[in-house]
């Protein structure tokens, strides 16, 4: 599908191109994940199955069975690295809940609304657990140590973002090695652990985890993106603003800005961040002084980077399908 203009194609259109080279593999996940989910304590069960039914788009397990169909047959390692990834994500996602206090996930009651934070915490470690024991049970090491290597980057990228978002500090580099860990390190893990699942070969692993990682910083940049624009996105326009997070647009625009303005930028972030007219008053600036065109243009040449790391391996179907999934990254309107 290379060279096709995103003018004559849209996101959903590649979802479907994507997703029906592994149909019949999502299927068997589908069934795999919620065995793996399951639990004999009543509220935990009842709990999990709330989760299955509200899960998201599967983004990382469709790159987790594209990544090994590349390199292979999918087998019963792949299953367990897919189910690997879909636990330790969802797990950071409840835990994320609570730290952001956060009542609503996708749309639908976040576990913390419903159940509070103390079982929150717990359905997070379970999950993790499961997943833990899922990888030891069956000597996949290897799958174990991506995704362990992906956990403790996450923690550390939450973290950074957490102490410089106080002082308000962020530089562009900064920013970066934030989203290479909190967000690009999963996606670029479920790339390494698919393609190790089939190839058993690291060279190959690692390239794939280094096109995940540029996939995964293309995401978040885009997420960056969405808090400026005014469809209907998923979630409230200038929320990022309103938690005083420094994203790629706001960076930039610091950076560019004359002095006042940036002194007004910052004191609204720190102090005036909730009221309508401020939110208005950051999104002109960024708008104005070409703070989303950059931040595009540097989510672009990170997807036209992930695309030339895929291009190197044999071309097909699912390479096809791997790089209609890429554009749906950077191309999707939530």
């Amino acid at each position: 599908m290379q060279g096709l203009e995103p003018s004559l194609t849209c996101p959903i259109i590649k979802m479907k191109l994507a997703t029906n080279i592994i149909k019949e593999e999502l299927s068997v996940f589908e069934k795999k994940f919620e065995e793996a989910v399951k639990s004999n304590t009543p509220l935990l069960d009842r709990i999990m199955k709330f989760i299955i039914k509200r899960k998201g788009k599967q983004i990382r397990p469709m790159f987790v069975f594209l990544s090994a169909k590349l390199h292979g047959e999918v087998n019963e390692s792949t299953y367990r690295a897919a189910a690997l990834v879909e636990l330790l994500h969802t797990a950071t996602l409840v835990h994320d809940d609570v730290v952001d206090e956060s009542l609503e996930r996708r749309g639908f009651f976040s576990i913390n609304a419903v159940w509070k934070n103390k079982i929150a915490v717990l359905v997070g470690d379970y999950l993790l657990s499961k997943g833990l024991l899922l990888s030891t049970s069956n000597d996949d090491f290897e799958h174990l140590h991506i995704l362990s290597d992906a956990v403790k980057k996450m923690s550390e990228g939450e973290l950074m973002q957490l102490e410089k978002s106080r002082k308000l500090n962020v530089s562009e580099d900064i920013y970066f090695e934030i989203i290479r860990n909190k967000t690009a390190s999963l996606l670029s893990s479920a790339c390494g652990v698919g393609a190790y699942s089939t190839s058993k070969d690291l060279n190959i692993t690692n390239e794939m985890k280094s096109f995940g990682e540029k996939i995964g910083i293309a995401f978040q940049i885009k997420d960056d993106l969405f808090d400026y624009g005014s469809d209907k996105i998923g979630k409230p326009t200038g929320n990022d603003i309103k938690e005083k997070k420094l994203t790629l647009p706001i960076i930039y625009t610091l950076n560019k800005v004359d002095k006042t303005t940036r002194r007004k930028l910052i004191y609204i972030l720190k102090n005036e961040n909730k009221t309508a007219a401020s939110i208005k008053f950051v999104i002109e600036k960024v708008t104005e002084s070409g703070g989303l065109t950059y931040a595009e243009q540097k989510m672009e040449n990170y997807r036209d980077e992930a695309l030339e790391i895929l291009n190197r391996f044999n071309p097909g179907p699912v390479r096809d399908a791997l790089e209609d999934l890429v554009r749906y990254t950077t191309d999707r309107k939530y």
